[in-house]
């Protein structure tokens, strides 16, 4: 695949969710402001079902079977509609932000799993397209029901009618609906509302690749740990299970890394291809493309032998408002990896509140943040190695995401 296939311009499309009260109005004003002031174009999608909640709408009045025939058509009409915004970023001579007020499975969230299905089957829907191919990140504002009781108020919205008790199992609900999509950032209540709303616009620019320097510095950051065995499936929360698999692919400059990733769930499958260098600021640069199955099978003839196909079991789930990601990697693969579990997330936490907002139905053996010998690229070598032959980015050097979408026929 040559750079000039690439699209010059960013399209992201983000979903700004969250339960009630969750500040995610004046979130998506903050995040307009502040892209459009990078020379963004920035399109916010309107939130679907206030718009026709507005029109006379009640759902508590509306049988069961009103119910699900409304949020599939709630599904239908918020396709339109975000399809609409969607392809006139395709077309934006500038970097374009999209940002949906909620998303495909905020919809689903309020059907229960045979209706869901059924609307799946009757237009022809999956899983993977409408909630992990459809969007490139999700941010989920945490209700002020959860930890900013005080600051609950229902008055700004006259479609809101919700009490603490079901603000919180609304936020719940909601988050749990996204678990699976691999870009998901969860802003809790944890600081004030200000420094919120920082996290929420510093976790976008993470995503994207942007360098926001001081301006935004919360301190959020990647956490890895080795966990010693995996429990029985029950005493996990509400979880998505994917198949995951990487490849990694032959480059010309020994301090890049290329490759890719299948990532799929009942027989649909995403895909993605990253690479990996190191700027001439020790700044290690990520630079992600969604690519579509034909461009996947074409990367695949540039395989590096001298790696295993990594194959994994990519276990999704939220505790403690934190979204994790466990991977369980299976064979085939070097001995080294036979039974190795390691968990990842994001957060700002350090020292005793970090080992706290851990799982405690896990047993964490330790943390493996920034240990090159838990490594993919290093765990996936065929060749035996010791600490002195891995290949490492430069010590303390900080990782930089770049989002370069392409529409894969979604």
């Amino acid at each position: 695949m040559s750079g000039e296939n690439e699209m010059k311009t960013i399209v992201y499309k983000l979903v700004l969710t969250g339960g009630p009260c969750s500040g995610k109005t004046t979130g998506q004003a903050r995040l307009s402001t502040f892209f459009e002031n990078l020379g963004w174009k920035v399109y916010r999608v309107p939130e679907t079902a206030t718009t026709l909640f507005s029109g006379g709408i009640r759902f508590p009045e509306l049988t069961a079977e009103e119910k699900d025939t409304f949020q599939e058509n709630l599904m239908k009409t918020m396709l339109a509609i975000e399809s609409t915004f969607f392809s006139l970023a395709s077309t934006c001579r500038k970097n374009c932000l999209v940002v949906c007020d909620r998303g495909i499975m905020d919809a689903a969230a309020y059907m229960s799993k045979e209706s869901y299905n059924k609307a799946l089957k009757a237009n022809s829907w999956n899983t993977v397209e409408l909630r992990d191919n459809r969007y490139n990140q999700v941010v989920h504002l945490v209700t002020a029901a959860k930890g900013a009781e005080d600051f609950y108020n229902i008055a700004d919205n006259p479609c809101r009618t919700e009490g603490l008790e079901l603000a919180r199992e609304l936020d719940t609900l909601t988050a749990e609906s996204w678990i699976g999509h691999p870009y998901i950032d969860v802003i809790d209540n944890s600081t004030d509302f200000e420094t919120k709303l920082r996290r929420m616009i510093a976790s976008v620019c993470r995503r994207i690749g942007i360098d926001t320097s001081d301006r935004l510095s919360v301190g959020s950051s990647k956490h890895k740990f080795l966990v010693k065995s995996l429990p029985p499936d029950n005493i996990f929360p509400s979880y998505q299970d994917f198949e995951v698999v990487h490849d990694y692919i032959v480059t010309s400059n020994p301090k890049i890394q290329s490759r890719l990733r299948k990532r799929g769930q009942n027989g649909y499958w995403s895909y993605q291809h990253t690479t990996r260098r190191c700027d001439s600021g020790n700044q290690v640069v990520e630079v992600r493309r969604q690519i579509n199955h034909r461009d996947y099978v074409n990367y695949l003839t540039q395989r590096d032998d001298s790696h295993y196909t990594v194959y994994k079991l990519r276990r999704c789930f939220i505790w403690g408002d934190t979204y994790f990601q466990m991977d369980i990697y299976k064979t085939p693969c070097h001995s080294r990896c036979k039974g190795l579990i390691l968990l990842e997330m994001y957060t700002s936490l350090k020292g005793d509140d970090l080992k706290k907002r851990l799982p405690p139905f896990l047993e964490i053996e330790k943390e493996v943040t920034g240990d090159p010998s838990f490594s993919m690229y290093n765990l996936s070598l065929k060749a035996d190695w010791t600490s002195h032959n891995f290949q490492t980015f430069p010590k303390g050097s900080e990782v930089k995401e770049c989002i370069n979408h392409i529409d894969n026929d979604l």
